[in-house]
């Protein structure tokens, strides 16, 4: 191992210390508070069974379908497969104690969003979330292509970004005091760009991720991230809420 792939490695690491907290099981993904730096939690693990088997037997309808608890259980499934089953429903009940909504999803590629050339806004996108009222965004992908975080740090809000600001000026045509209004409204001011040494995190297969979000009250910046880029022929399996 080389000199500068161990220094790369500890560069990630350094990221992941300042950004994300890892912890050891359920209750502490939830009850650990976002502070400072950190505002992303993993429950680091990794869950056994065939969860490709899951992917392969489910009835696709379209470029997602959501699999429902009922139709989980009724697969006819490998001993593997049922223990993959088995952390499926398990997570998805621990979420739903938790007062979470949780949606397990076969995803073979998300719509793309080409109205702005210059500034997609679908969630290929590096972005944050946002709700009105103080939440978490909880996610697994326990098949396929995982997530990325961008550190904070290493990312520019891309309306601040001049020439696009630029751009962006051409599409509106209200009053000035208006304006930051219409970016909010069509979520362009969710959107990060990477800087050109950005050092991503991979969220990984089989951990239990929770993100914070754009809320009022929220003591923490909220967590950027994005979806992958699925491999062709390949879905995800990923839970979401």
């Amino acid at each position: 191992m080389s000199d500068d792939f161990i220094l790369l490695i500890m560069i990630d690491l350094s990221h992941a210390e300042k950004q994300v907290r890892y912890v050891a099981n359920f209750q502490d993904l939830v009850s650990t508070p976002f502070s400072g730096e950190i505002n992303a939690i993993c429950w680091n693990r990794q869950p056994t069974g065939d969860f490709a088997e899951i992917v392969e037997k489910v009835t696709l309808s379209g470029n997602i379908t959501e699999i429902g608890q009922e139709e989980l259980r009724e697969l006819q499934l490998s001993e593997q497969g049922q223990l993959a089953r088995e952390i499926l429903l398990n997570d998805l009940k621990l979420l739903e104690a938790h007062g979470a909504l949780p949606i397990l999803n076969v995803i073979s590629h998300y719509d793309r969003d080409d109205t702005y050339p210059f500034f997609p806004t679908d969630v290929y996108s590096f972005h944050v979330d946002r709700s009105p009222i103080p939440t978490d965004t909880f996610l697994c992908t326990y098949y396929g292509e995982s997530s990325d975080i961008l550190p904070n740090a290493q990312g520019q809000k891309k309306v601040l970004i001049p020439e696009i600001r630029d751009e962006l000026r051409k599409l509106y045509h209200g009053a000035e005091d208006g304006f930051e209004s219409f970016l909010s409204e069509h979520c362009f001011d969710l959107h990060y760009q990477a800087s050109p040494d950005a050092r991503l995190i991979s969220l990984g297969l089989g951990n239990l991720w929770r993100l914070a979000v754009d809320h009022p009250g929220s003591q923490v910046a909220p967590c950027i991230h994005r979806a992958p880029k699925e491999k062709t022929g390949q879905s995800r399996l990923l839970l979401i809420c």
